[in-house]
């Protein structure tokens, strides 16, 4: 219950719950949290199963997962005039540190995304998924909108220089969701469709174009996406596998930690980013179809919170985050089934991961921020 009715006299009054008051003094959503809280768990239970039912992983995400619960709540208490003021610092800093990895970043597993500084390795690119729409919402918090053509030239600026840092790394998977939501922050700030028809085909031209300049195995993965069986032991192993997995799980699944794909390890990548077919193999399309039940709460609720804000900068930071996290879930579960590239998107509060769970969880308490201090954000 939200309220419990108090009684005095002939008089009842209506007073708000200790847990709802509790949440309030801390700046929490609770159907937000209560819809996260419900993934999270579900996603320690098939980790466990996708890791072969080694509890130290599931430690280790539990781990994680307090991590970025901490830092929601964190972020929740700060004032959003503080986040609009310091988004240009974030982003210049965020800039710093991608050069920085280009140049002497940690490689692992033929990539150069991470910085080692002895005691943690985390990967700046992460940063950039909050600092480039913070960024955008900043520069266009005090603009006319729907922005000039001279807003939209600095503010594709603002988008694809730490992109294009980022894909040089390589991280294509990552360079594109942080696209994406600075992408976001544009279309929502009212651009105009014929616009947008432009932008479109200048994409495609700059993918036509862009094509040359893919690494190998980047290529061979939009290639297979179309037959995966043209190379079915090279790129095209991980969509076939995938497939064989959620195909035969069925509707109700083959039960937990009974997934041949998944525990006979021919399932690549089965903890992080190829966990949503383990579910499709052991829990089944009726698994499947709660999981995405879940997110699909969490993002209506994401963006009913988005809607409630009373200025540009809240309202386009608050609807890119949103809509962001609806992007995770899209492509993972796209790329998993067979029907995007596979870019190496996680799977948003379930994949095994240490850096993209904190900054997931750091969005929703800046949402959390901006929605709680409404009435205060631009005074």
């Amino acid at each position: 219950m939200i309220y419990e009715e108090v009684s005095s006299g002939s008089r009842t009054r209506r007073t708000l719950t200790g847990t709802t008051r509790m949440l309030f003094a801390l700046k929490l959503d609770g159907p937000l949290l209560v819809g996260l809280t419900l993934i999270a768990c579900y996603g320690l239970i098939v980790l466990y199963s996708a890791s072969g039912q080694s509890m130290s992983a599931v430690i280790r995400g539990a781990i994680r997962l307090g991590l970025g619960a901490a830092a929601m709540l964190a972020l929740a208490q700060v004032n959003p005039n503080f986040l609009r003021r310091t988004s240009p610092w974030l982003f210049a800093i965020g800039i710093i540190l991608l050069i920085i990895v280009d140049i002497v970043g940690h490689i692992g597993k033929g990539a150069q995304r991470w910085l080692d500084l002895g005691f943690i390795r985390f990967q700046p690119s992460e940063l950039m998924k909050l600092a480039v729409p913070m960024m955008c919402a900043w520069y266009l918090h005090e603009r006319p909108l729907p922005p000039s053509i001279g807003s939209l030239l600095i503010l594709c600026g603002l988008i694809f220089v730490p992109v294009a840092l980022v894909i040089a790394q390589p991280d294509l998977g990552t360079g594109m969701l942080i696209a994406i939501a600075g992408t976001l922050v544009v279309v929502m700030a009212g651009l105009q469709v014929r616009i947008m028809g432009a932008l479109a085909l200048l994409a495609a031209i700059g993918a036509w174009f862009g094509w040359s300049f893919l690494h190998d195995y980047q290529r061979k993965r939009v290639l297979t996406l179309l037959d995966p069986t043209t190379d079915p032991l090279g790129a095209g192993y991980h969509i076939i596998q995938s497939q064989i997995a959620i195909g035969s799980g069925g509707v109700f699944g083959k039960g937990w930690m009974n997934g041949s794909q998944g525990q006979l390890e021919f399932l690549p990548e089965r903890s992080t980013d190829f966990i949503y077919a383990v579910i499709g193999e052991e829990f089944g399309m009726l698994g499947l179809s709660v999981l995405l039940l879940l997110y699909g709460f969490v993002v209506a609720r994401a963006v009913y919170l988005s809607m409630q804000m009373q200025d540009t900068f809240a309202r386009l930071l608050a609807g890119s985050l949103s809509l962001t996290f609806f992007v995770y879930v899209f492509i993972n579960a796209g790329m998993v089934s067979g029907m995007l590239p596979v870019v190496g998107v996680p799977l948003p509060l379930v994949s095994y991961g240490g850096t993209s769970m904190v900054t997931l969880m750091a969005g929703f308490g800046i949402l959390m921020s901006l929605y709680s201090h409404r009435k205060l954000v631009g005074s």
